[in-house]
């Protein structure tokens, strides 16, 4: 199951079409089929959400940051 998501964030990253992924991943069909399975199931959000959690302990901050900063201004 790694490998699978392994395969999906990397096609996530690179954009690369599924029957172009690097053959040491698992076939193509088989990660596009868990990729369609986990999005329609909701589980991707929650791979995505405990991944980012993972990350934020990694890099010392908090599960569930008290502030949030959105920058609005338009270049226009």
């Amino acid at each position: 199951m790694r490998e699978i998501v392994n395969a999906l964030l990397y096609q996530g990253r690179t954009g690369c079409q599924w029957e172009l992924l690097p053959h040491d991943f698992p076939p193509p069909g088989a990660v596009k089929y868990y990729f369609c399975t986990w999005c329609d199931d909701g589980i991707g959000q929650t791979i995505h959400g405990l991944l980012g959690r993972q990350m934020g302990e990694m890099a010392r901050r908090k599960a569930d940051p008290g502030l949030v900063v959105l920058d609005a201004a338009r270049s226009w």
